[in-house]
């Protein structure tokens, strides 16, 4: 029997015509500079390839905010960089704390159970940020190994803002720390050394506004020192951090790496650099308050409490009577812009990262939100939403630099 190629239609027919601004939870708009770059390929050995990667290296320790020589790319999403760093971190038989905010952190927590760590979850009340004295009480009972903990919960948009005293107590204790940092890396401060963070986990396309499938994982000397006197055979091939290191340290064959999505990668963080964090800290928060006024202005609600509120990912409870899924298919339809939806919460997400930080995008977007919400009956002021959002960015006041 012959099997016959089957008939498909062709990506211009099933795109649609007009480009969706993307402002969800990720993958986010790139730069045209990254698109251009992430249409190269060349050897992925040899002298072009060494300067292209020593360039990542130097620019990624900036971004991470550390001198580590310890920085590694990955061949995969933000998942598969996290998964590189609990599998080299948490030998079996390790107890691991992990801080359980939401859809993110329970993954780490997954994560470590599955390499054989014997987990402690513990679970933070719902919109509300670990608070660092009760992590402190937790990491002196358990007496974990490695503890794990989201810088900023996509699912629920709750920020742990007081990871810097959950990092000191945990360096107290002897605990190697590892951070989920996808959403957050290059939108907020993050001090890797100055924080005593062994493990930082982003990736490529949400902060960076880099391509999905490249992601970046950074290891503390205390953390590599731990990698490289493990005597058990780690099983993760592609992910064992003592193999990537041949290719990203010692120009040696590991696999055939992301051609492309390592020259994207270059881009997003050559543009940072170019932008400085401090101006793009500054970006991201103007555009992430006036955002959130501007929400309120229209008379919505935003889901997670104020002090424990991440900017990157602005969370909004559906108004009653509503229907999440008929809101994101209506705005994406009707306006051309796509929000996300949630993890079991009846919330809508609007994604402020790298270049969904422009005014242009969050005007936009809040016309776009406040106009559905009226087409499909419910109650939304445009006028004052709008006013609300011009008022906060023109009052914000720089707190970086």
């Amino acid at each position: 029997m012959r099997i016959s190629a089957p008939i498909v239609e062709s990506l211009d027919n099933i795109l649609p015509e007009e480009p969706l601004l993307m402002m969800g939870a990720g993958p986010v708009p790139i730069p045209a500079k990254v698109a251009a770059a992430n249409g190269i390929v060349i050897n992925h050995l040899g002298e072009t390839m060494s300067r292209i990667i020593d360039q990542v290296k130097s620019m990624s320790r900036y971004v991470f905010q550390t001198e580590s020589s310890h920085i590694l790319g990955v061949a995969g999403p933000g998942s598969a960089a996290m998964e590189m760093a609990v599998a080299n971190l948490v030998a079996p038989g390790d107890k691991v704390l992990s801080v359980s905010n939401g859809f993110f952190s329970g993954r780490l927590a997954e994560m470590s159970e599955r390499v054989g760590g014997e987990v402690t979850r513990y679970t933070i009340a719902e919109r509300q940020a670990a608070n660092p004295e009760e992590i402190a009480k937790a990491v002196a009972e358990i007496q974990p190994k490695v503890l794990t903990i989201v810088q900023g919960e996509t699912s629920n948009t709750v920020c742990n803002g007081a990871l810097p005293e959950i990092c000191s107590a945990a360096k107290e204790a002897g605990c190697l720390v590892i951070v989920d940092a996808v959403c957050t890396l290059s939108t907020m401060p993050l001090n890797m050394d100055e924080w005593g963070v062994d493990a930082v986990i982003t990736g490529g396309q949400k902060g960076l506004s880099c391509i999905p499938g490249v992601s970046l994982v950074a290891f503390s000397e205390l953390a590599w020192d731990k990698i490289t006197k493990r005597e058990d055979t780690l099983r993760h091939w592609c992910l064992d951090a003592k193999l990537a290191d041949k290719f990203w340290y010692q120009s040696s064959y590991h696999y055939t790496a992301p051609v492309s999505g390592i020259m994207a990668i270059h881009e997003a963080l050559r543009l940072i650099c170019d932008e400085t964090l401090e101006k793009r800290f500054d970006r991201h928060l103007k555009c992430s308050l006036a955002l959130q006024a501007g929400i309120q202005g229209l008379g919505l609600s935003l889901y997670a409490d104020k002090a424990s509120r991440l900017n990157s990912v602005v969370g909004i409870n559906v108004p009653e009577g509503l229907n999440q899924k008929e809101i994101l298919a209506a705005i994406s339809r009707d306006f051309k812009v796509e929000i996300s939806g949630s993890f079991g919460l009846n919330i809508v997400r609007i994604g402020q990262m790298g270049e969904q930080c422009r005014v242009h995008n969050i005007f936009r977007t809040i016309h776009a939100l406040g106009s559905t919400i009226q087409r499909l009956g419910g109650e939304a002021n445009l006028p004052l939403g709008v006013a609300m959002l011009e008022k906060t960015l023109q009052e914000y006041q720089p707190q970086f630099g």
